[in-house]
């Protein structure tokens, strides 16, 4: 059965999207099955994978609400092993779609449910809030990585996420555990880079990977040439911090 981990953390700008797209790429080329599911109406995990998501006829929305099942909006990337199902700004009134439905904190967990045995991994791109479509993506996980930059307001509103959590463990998906923290936009020249390492790791303990993505140049640029760090630039840092990450997700299943 594959595994379901959604990528998640209401703050923007924190690497959600790059750690899904080159974990995926790396766990993909290692000789695993992955999906991406972009839950973010921003929809940039498709056009990190050079998928034009506006040219699609079958995205997430549809699939949500309930239009076409969930096999329908499954593209292959030019990646082997590497699958997604796109989201586009139509995915932003989802939300509003599934405030009516009975259930609606449910509606990707039933979807999901049929092909999850068709992968290894299935990464859920999470938008930067904590609304009904985040909400969805936990109840359908079996765990939650929280990408977190090391910069001054890293733990800003990370309590509230963290709540969110454990309202969902309570109350929603008991088996929901925190897959890890990847530590990310690391600066190693500055002293506030090395105290938000140390002051993460003292909170969660070990479940903070060991890999710390640092800021790269090269990681930045890859996103608008459509390609994963592994297939923009193999020997840069970034991308061996993303393959270094995959090798530690394989070793946590």
């Amino acid at each position: 059965m594959g595994r379901i981990i959604s990528v998640s953390n209401q703050k923007g700008g924190v690497g959600k999207t790059t750690t899904t797209i080159n974990l995926s790429a790396f766990l993909a080329e290692k000789g695993r099955r992955v999906l991406i599911i972009d839950i973010d109406p921003q929809a940039n995990a498709g056009y990190g994978l050079g998928i034009n998501v506006e040219e699609a006829d079958n995205t997430l929305y549809e699939v949500l609400i309930g239009e076409v099942g969930i096999r329908q909006a499954i593209y292959k990337t030019g990646i082997e092993n590497l699958f997604i199902i796109p989201s586009n700004i139509h995915l932003s009134g989802a939300q509003m779609d599934l405030l009516e439905l009975e259930g609606r904190e449910y509606v990707l967990k039933k979807a999901v449910a049929p092909i999850r045995d068709d992968f290894d991994f299935i990464f859920i791109d999470c938008p930067p809030s904590l609304g009904v479509l985040t909400l969805n993506s936990l109840i359908a996980a079996d765990s939650v990585m929280i990408p977190l930059q090391c910069e001054y307001y890293a733990l800003e509103g990370l309590s509230q996420l963290l709540r969110i959590i454990s309202m969902v463990q309570e109350n929603l998906n008991r088996n929901l555990k925190i897959e890890g923290v990847v530590l990310t936009m690391y600066d190693s020249r500055t002293n506030l880079s090395q105290q938000v390492v140390s002051d993460v790791r003292e909170f969660f303990k070990d479940k903070v990977f060991k890999s710390i993505v640092p800021r790269n140049v090269r990681l930045s640029e890859a996103p608008s040439f459509g390609k994963p760090i592994g297939m923009y630039d193999r020997h840069c840092v970034g991308s061996e911090r993303y393959e270094a990450l995959a090798e530690e997700v394989l070793n946590n299943g």
